[in-house]
């Protein structure tokens, strides 16, 4: 079981001060983000997390904005309250809806129902909201998907509903791996596998086209990984990280022959197209 550490930032004033302190604590790992009307709560997984994690955080020691903090542990078990919480309906260009059961139905062409174990804070609906994009322009019919880091199994049941098949759903942490198995059946898909486990799954396998929407540094190291198990003409979508790692991102990529087709940006964050050759 992963346990989260959560900072509960109070920032005055809040703009542009809380963009900028969520880039660069998304720089030293925290995943996720929770805005409010103080500032913000950010969370990152114990294992990733050292005492002197804040050191770095430049816009702390900024005179011009006041932030102060406080921290605490917080159990997988607290994870559903905190995101019934703050978790809203995510709609995307008015042709998908991904909600939980107690939002209404707004009777969209796609409508995701998912009810996570996890928290779904704003980076992730940023990301989730581009890779959804890029979904929506590619033909999924009979492609073989991966969706890698599949979290709560969204991107996943979407490609399904556009018509890929078949489709495996990786996921490292056992609750997102339980979660995304709930949600699959949830959304009555039938050509969804999901696996627990990391990038060693991947070995043998290949795939049309692959969604990998996590943090940078797990990108990169997993790379080599992707691109082994890309089809040629394949497509490969990146998300969860920030603009400033576009560079590095993209050399990384370019090392394999891939081309870049097509960048989205929203609120500082960026989802990325790759081509195959």
């Amino acid at each position: 079981m992963i346990n989260y550490i959560g900072y509960t930032f109070k920032v005055s004033p809040k703009e542009p001060a809380t963009e900028i302190l969520i880039a660069q604590l998304g720089l030293e790992g925290f995943e996720s983000f929770v805005e409010n009307e103080d500032g913000v709560t950010a969370y990152i997984q114990e294992g990733d997390w050292n005492p002197i994690i804040l050191e770095d955080i430049q816009i702390l020691n900024s005179d011009e904005f006041e932030i102060t903090y406080v921290e605490e542990v917080i159990e997988q078990t607290n994870w559903n309250s905190e995101w019934e919480k703050n978790f809203n309906q995510i709609q995307v260009d008015n042709l998908v809806s991904i909600r939980a059961p107690f939002h209404e139905n707004p009777n969209l062409k796609y409508d995701i129902v998912i009810e996570p174990k996890m928290s779904f804070g704003t980076g992730h609906h940023e990301t989730t909201h581009m890779m959804v994009q890029q979904l929506i322009d590619l033909d999924l019919t009979n492609k073989k998907v991966l969706d890698m880091g599949c979290g709560t199994g969204i991107l996943a049941i979407f490609a399904e509903m556009k018509g890929a098949n078949p489709i495996d759903a990786i996921d490292i942490d056992n609750w997102c791996y339980e979660n995304s198995i709930e949600n699959v059946e949830r959304n009555n898909c039938q050509h969804i596998t999901v696996f627990e486990g990391d990038a060693a799954l991947l070995a043998g396998k290949s795939y049309d086209i692959i969604i990998a929407n996590i943090n940078r540094n797990i990108l990169l190291n997993d790379m080599e990984a992707y691109m082994n198990c890309l089809n040629k003409e394949g497509v490969i979508l990146f998300s969860g990280f920030y603009t400033e790692d576009i560079p590095i991102i993209d050399a990384e990529v370019l090392k394999y022959g891939l081309k870049l087709d097509k960048t989205i940006e929203r609120n500082n964050w960026v989802s990325l197209k790759y081509i195959s050759e």
